[in-house]
């Protein structure tokens, strides 16, 4: 899954929650950019920090998905068996 924009998307909407906040409460200028640089840096950082969660949940469900295949492919040679000894039973 692409996760390449998601500290992006999640800085810039926290930033516009952050304007829209800072313009209703009539903050002075220069604490409504101290306080929205802020946040930019914080929700960027946390952004970065959920991608890496997520991509580490996708490497290790990668690492476990062969293992999974190989108990199929054993359980299909078994029935396969069952199956021509059921054949030449009958």
């Amino acid at each position: 899954m692409n996760r390449k924009n998601l500290p992006l998307i999640l800085m810039l909407s926290a930033g516009a929650v952050t304007c829209v906040i800072n313009l209703i409460r009539q903050y002075p200028l220069l604490d409504q950019l101290t306080v929205l640089f802020v946040v930019l840096l914080v929700f960027y950082f946390l952004g970065e920090i959920i991608k890496w969660t997520l991509d580490l949940f996708d490497r290790q469900n990668e690492n476990r998905v062969p293992k999974e295949g190989e108990v199929i492919e054993k359980d299909r040679e078994t029935d396969k068996e069952t199956d021509k000894e059921t054949d030449s039973q009958g």
